[in-house]
């Protein structure tokens, strides 16, 4: 979906208790990752849902986080938001990285049904992701957020 055509909409309740959820972010781009994530929590503080986050170097570590968050048995989270922002440089470096971490997080997702709202840009310029990480309702952290809950909502409805 594109920003421009980005509906506005409510947090979507999840039914239960409040969704505890685990946001795994790479700041490289700290301003831009910041914004998603604050994006984020206004959709996750609607909802009711409870959150801790977590950094990584870089998006290219946003996988095997997510993999390390699902092995482990202490924290019982309902569902992971992943947030990272790669810009396109001068090398195709840009399109190794994009592919390595969306290949990794489908891979993680459609292997094990996880709940997975995955919140990365890809983008020419960082001011193409200043623009998707702004406080508006094109927030693409936001945006993650609410297909995050949607997939709480729906592991839920099928007791999963």
């Amino acid at each position: 979906m594109s920003t421009i055509d980005a509906p506005a909409r409510a947090a979507q309740p999840v039914p239960g208790p409040a969704p505890r959820l685990l946001v795994i972010q790479a700041p490289y781009y700290e301003q831009v990752v910041t914004g998603m994530r604050r994006g984020a929590e206004r959709v996750f503080a609607e909802a009711g849902a409870l959150h801790q986050a977590v950094d990584v170097a870089g998006g290219y570590e946003l996988p095997a986080a997510l993999r390390m968050a699902l092995a482990q048995t202490q924290e019982g989270y309902d569902g992971f938001l992943l947030l990272g922002c790669v810009v396109k440089g001068e090398t195709d470096h840009y399109d190794f990285i994009c592919d390595a971490i969306c290949q990794g997080v489908m891979q993680i997702s459609a292997g094990t049904g996880a709940a997975i709202g995955f919140g990365l840009l890809t983008v020419d310029t960082l001011q193409q992701a200043i623009v998707r990480s702004a406080e508006d309702r094109h927030n693409k952290g936001a945006e993650a957020a609410h297909a995050l809950l949607g997939q709480v909502a729906l592991r839920r409805r099928w007791g999963l």
